[in-house]
């Protein structure tokens, strides 16, 4: 099993709509992509324009798929003009 953190941050003046996107990942991704243990969109008390996702992956492999699906694709051609940050940092539990 993997981790992944994901930090999305958007332009200010885009903060509900890239919220919007980002929302629209959450019921293909936990439906339909397989090897998807957890899937968990949060945003920061301090900062509206900063997203996270805390997700687990069976794999690195189930995690590649799920970057290549339509939906995820959608969203980054819906936000690649309106997004300050997006990092995704894939992580191996060592204890």
């Amino acid at each position: 099993m993997i981790h992944v953190i994901a930090i999305i941050k958007a332009k200010k003046e885009h903060i509900e709509e890239v919220k919007s996107e980002l929302l629209k990942l959450i019921k293909p991704t936990r439906e339909t992509d397989e090897g998807c243990i957890q899937y968990d969109l949060t945003e920061s008390s301090d900062d509206p324009a900063l997203f996270i996702f805390i997700e687990r992956w069976e794999s690195k492999e189930l995690l590649d798929k799920h970057a290549s699906q339509k939906h995820v694709q959608d969203f980054v051609k819906a936000t690649e003009e309106i997004l300050d940050e997006f990092t995704v940092h894939v992580l191996t539990q060592i204890a």
